[in-house]
């Protein structure tokens, strides 16, 4: 007699390949049986099923306890418990891609045969991807094995109406079948322990883990990760978002600056200036409102305390950083943290940069600058303002420091060629030097009719600070659309509720005098195809109407700004974060602006950060780069109706007929009135996206009760796992997530 057991999982189709050997060898006038016992009437479920092969009547209906052969047809099942009870000189028959040789470690010494039955199932449309059919294709194999002719198979299969692809299926199984003895001392069957007596109703066992370990059961196991969130990664200045705003939900401002600070020390500054396309990348913005994210970085900036520690000096002549701007800030700031003594240097005789002679007074007051830049310089900077730097000191720095860092920013206004009264009256102005002259108090244009021509961050700051001097109007002329203009939204939005008129695919052509009143005639253009940019490029209308005069007592050009590269040494190839090649005494890097033209302080800051990180590893060799990000956690990985709809919570802002005669900051932030605090409510509203945060959803959720509080977190007990896949399905950040096995 020969007797097998055959190893399966509910679906696989266990039984009914017993069912096909036996129907093999009874088509050859044996004596067949064949039974299954389930584990449990589920897809997935272990199985076990039986054949006897006899030239007698089989009058045994016992299960199989010694086998003379053994199929496996799950590679999850593939183990020591193959070998219990089988003869030394048994089959062991598994469905695997692997040469028999690989299973060395587990069946040395014995007869053992690979197929990859699942693959071929899968070729052969049998079943699905997911739950291959094997049964027609495995038994292909045994009859190779087991010496039969694939004249038996097919046979047996037409008997039992298996045909088509499992005919096919079967016969590249017969065909390729890999059986040999595995290399090796022969490894003994698995002995079976003794069973666990009976427990009474009020035995102290009552309760515990099951004596039968049913995580055997399983085809996949759920495993925890860490994932990037989406607003972490779309940050420019590389904030942990999610950790500082985490913190700033346990009410500890404290921590929540300490971790902003670790990547920024100017989050005051973005938290009032900043684009925030973290919030565009919020997966909260599609279930209500994105997070209010730069909201709750300038609370914590306000409310937070943060005390300056300086490190332990690095030997060496130090670093130079030229430019006071965000970039140049970020790069000392972190240079100082890493130990190296730096030297900034600014050629105005205000630190700031860009942020204090570019920003107004109502996005940014200058006492919140102040402090910002006081706690950079407390870090150890040494500042040395009204310091303007040309290619000849550049060239001596080069030879007193260990590195130079450049980060003048964007110098060179571009201009626009327009043919204008020769009256000797100062008609057109740049929008940075516009800026500046205000915010040196020096700039007047009461009662005037200013034109500002652009799109940017640049015109629509110079456009509403013309209407706080009392500009009698002002418009903003544009040539493309307003929904093109690379301005910050929400400034856009309030330019518009203080009185500032855009003028949409509008181009300037020339400036001239109509009965000595300036106008400024301009040309209607209209969408055409997009450019480089991905917007729809302006294209001139040629009717006759097309041309038409604005009148105007000033033109404020806004059409962008490019570096100053006459600071740098002849021959010099820039490029961003890496050094400058020249005839330098030391490596010379640049960054922000000056390197990239992002044009928001929030890239500047990031990209100072960068470049720091470069020159303390060219500098050191250390290198402080921090790991490749985890991948993001999108949408997908969200499970949001386990959340409630939450409004966000916004700060007040000063009435706007009261904003456009005062610099006063227009938004004044959140505010605490003894029965809310917006900002913990606000924090409360995230999603936490890919990052645990201890809500304890898979442990009420988990049907076996195999998920554990530990230290650092949570724990599976695979032992008794299913692999259901329940405690998954029920994270809501797309922390647990199910791997095959």
């Amino acid at each position: 007699m020969m007797e097998l057991t055959i190893y399966g999982r509910g679906g696989q189709g266990g039984v009914t390949l017993a069912k096909l050997i036996a129907q093999a060898y009874f088509l050859k006038g044996r004596h067949a049986q064949a039974f299954g016992v389930y584990a449990a009437e589920r897809s997935g479920a272990p199985l076990q099923a039986y054949v006897r092969i006899s030239d007698e009547e089989i009058t045994n209906h016992n299960q199989i306890r010694e086998p003379d052969h053994v199929i496996v047809l799950d590679r999850t099942l593939i183990g020591p418990a193959n070998l219990k009870g089988l003869k030394q000189d048994g089959w062991i028959i598994l469905n695997s891609p692997d040469p028999p040789d690989a299973f060395q470690q587990q069946f040395s010494g014995r007869h053992v045969a690979t197929i990859d039955a699942t693959s071929i199932a899968v070729e052969n449309g049998l079943g699905s991807r997911t739950v291959p059919i094997v049964n027609t294709t495995m038994l292909g194999a045994v009859a190779k094995v087991f010496d039969l002719a694939f004249d038996d198979v097919q046979a047996a299969l037409e008997a039992m109406r298996f045909v088509g692809p499992n005919i096919a299926a079967a016969e590249r199984a017969f065909a390729v079948v890999d059986a040999k003895v595995v290399i090796g001392e022969l490894i003994a069957a698995a002995a079976g322990g003794p069973m666990a007596p009976p427990t009474g109703l009020f035995d102290d066992r009552v309760g515990e883990q099951p004596a039968i370990r049913t995580g055997t059961w399983a085809t996949r196991r759920p495993h925890r990760h860490t994932l990037t969130p989406p607003c972490n990664f779309a940050c420019p200045a590389g904030n942990d978002i999610q950790g500082f705003v985490a913190a700033a939900r346990e009410e500890d401002f404290d921590r929540a600056l300490g971790i902003l600070m670790e990547t920024s020390p100017l989050p005051a500054v973005c938290g009032r200036v900043c684009p925030a396309p973290c919030m565009d990348a919020c997966n909260r913005a599609t279930f209500d409102e994105s997070v209010n994210i730069r909201e709750l970085e300038r609370y914590v900036a306000d409310h937070g305390t943060w005390k300056a520690e300086k490190p332990q000096r690095i030997d060496g002549p130090g670093v130079a950083v030229v430019g006071s701007g965000p970039a140049g800030l970020s790069a000392a700031y972190h240079l100082a943290r890493f130990g190296h003594a730096v030297t900034l240097f600014e050629s105005s005789d205000e630190l700031g940069g860009v942020m204090r002679n570019g920003i107004p007074e109502y996005r940014l007051p200058h006492d919140v600058l102040d402090r910002e830049i006081d706690r950079i310089l407390d870090v150890g900077v040494e500042a040395q303002t009204q310091h303007k730097v040309d290619r000849a000191a550049l060239l001596k720095m080069s030879h007193t420091f260990g590195a130079v860092f450049i980060a003048t920013g964007l110098q060179e206004s571009r201009s626009l060629k327009l043919h204008q009264p020769d009256d000797g009256h100062e008609y057109v102005m740049q929008g940075i030097d516009f800026l500046d002259r205000v915010h040196a108090g020096t700039m007047s244009i009461r009662d005037e009719h200013v034109l500002v021509i652009g799109g940017g961050n640049t015109a629509i700051d110079a456009a509403r600070s013309a209407k706080r001097l009392h500009a009698a109007s002002v418009r903003i002329v544009y040539r493309r659309t307003r929904d093109e203009m690379p301005a910050i939204r929400e400034e856009i939005d309030a330019a518009i509720m203080e009185g500032v008129h855009i003028e949409e695919l509008v181009s300037p052509v020339s400036l001239q005098l109509h009965e000595a009143t300036p106008c400024l005639t301009c040309q209607r253009m209209k969408p055409g195809e997009p450019d480089a940019s991905g917007r729809p490029a302006p294209v001139p209308e040629a009717s006759e109407d097309a041309y038409f005069d604005m009148r105007c007592d000033r033109v404020i050009l806004a059409l962008g700004q490019s570096p100053d590269l006459s600071i740098l040494p002849e021959g010099a190839e820039v490029k961003h974060e890496e050094a400058l090649l020249g005839l330098t005494g030391a490596p010379v890097f640049c960054g922000g602006d000056f390197a990239s033209n992002d044009g928001t302080v929030s890239a500047a800051i990031g990209s100072g950060r960068h470049a720091a990180l470069h020159i303390h590893r060219t500098l050191t060799g250390e290198d402080l780069f921090p790991p490749p990000a985890e991948p993001v956690a999108g949408p997908e990985e969200m499970t949001t109706y386990v959340f409630t709809h939450t409004p966000s919570e916004h700060g007040p802002t000063i009435d706007t007929k009261l904003r456009r005669h005062t610099f006063e900051e227009v938004h004044q932030g959140f505010i605490d009135d003894g029965q809310h605090q917006p900002a913990v409510a606000e924090a409360e509203r995230c999603f936490s996206c890919g990052v645990c945060n201890g809500c304890d959803r898979c442990m009420s959720y988990c049907p076996e009760g195999i998920l554990m509080r530990d230290n650092d977190g949570y724990r599976f007990n695979y032992d008794y796992c299913k692999g259901c896949g329940v405690c998954a399905t029920q994270c809501p950040r797309g922390v647990i997530y199910m791997a095959e096995l």
